[in-house]
This record gives structure tokens, C-alpha cells and sequence, in this order.
């Protein structure tokens, strides 16, 4: 899986998305430390240990740096997206369960951590191991990073 640039000067607008899962009932918003037990318990049910090691980290930046859709009907989590986690400028991991995909949550996460980025003074972002590479090209403009794969995780320990 490649790494992707990504120009954070030139993001598409996030308050629209915003507002279309507020109408669908979800929230987007950032992650806080006192949920963080919440948010990684299901990150390792629903994705893996890896990625909960990640979100871990997010949630220890201050400000924290994950993002969280919630079901506000469930008061549960339907998805997260992390940045500046494992790398500088990083953006990833990114995940949303099943039960809640094609409501463009997935959208709404990867722009709410692209836009983090951007807050923090990145003019680019990197999505690290991009797996859905044409979920990222309809979401925002991308280069592929020639060489880049297995990129920063080769010879990462696995269980």
C-alpha cells in the first residue's frame, strides 16, 4: 500500500459533512482523554491492536489528535481517524464499522484529520499506507509517493 500526499492548503470544505451527519444524527468531534478506554477497546474489537496502539498515541497529543464520529442515537462509536500519531504529518489510522458505511463518515473523518494537520502548520500531509487509495482520490486531491510502500511500517513487529 503506497503513501499519499496530500495539499492541506487546498482542503474541500469540512461544515457541509458536518452537518449531514448531524441531520443523520452523528456528531464529529474530537476525541478526549477520559474515553479513551471506550474509543480503544472498540478500535481493537472492531479493527485491530495495532491501530488502537496508534489511537493511544493520538489521544496522549495535546490537543489530542483523533477524531470520532458518534452515534448519538447509541451514544456508541461508529468510527475514528488519527493524525501526527505514529509520524509527523501522518495521517491514519482510520476505521468505521460496518453497520455505519456509506453514511460518508468515512469522508468526514479523513477531512476533520486532514484539516488537524493543517492546524497544526503542515502545508502537506502524508496518509501513511493508504489502502482504499480510491477512497482517498474521491475525497481529496492525492499524489502517490513513488517507492513508498511498504514504507514506514516495514519491519514494524507483528503478533
Amino acid at each position: 500500500m503506497p503513501d499519499l500526499l496530500v495539499k492541506l492548503y487546498e482542503l474541500p470544505e469540512l461544515e457541509p459533512l458536518r452537518r449531514s451527519l448531524a441531520e443523520q444524527g452523528f456528531t464529529l468531534r474530537r476525541g478526549i482523554p477520559p474515553e479513551r478506554h471506550i474509543v480503544l477497546d472498540w478500535i481493537q474489537k472492531h479493527f485491530n491492536n495495532h491501530w488502537a496502539d496508534e489511537a493511544a498515541v493520538a489521544f496522549a497529543n495535546k490537543p489530542s489528535t483523533i477524531v470520532l464520529v458518534v452515534d448519538e442515537n447509541t451514544k456508541g462509536v461508529a468510527g475514528f481517524a488519527c493524525y501526527e500519531a505514529t509520524y509527523k504529518a501522518f495521517f491514519g489510522p482510520i476505521g468505521v464499522h460496518p453497520d455505519y458505511r456509506g453514511k460518508e463518515i468515512g469522508r468526514a473523518l479523513t477531512l476533520a484529520a486532514l484539516h488537524g494537520l493543517a492546524e497544526l502548520g503542515y502545508a502537506y500531509g502524508i496518509i501513511g499506507g493508504a489502502g482504499p487509495v480510491e477512497f482517498y482520490r474521491k475525497t481529496v486531491e492525492v499524489l502517490e509517493i513513488p517507492g513508498s510502500a511498504p514504507g514506514i511500517y516495514r519491519g514494524m513487529l507483528r503478533s
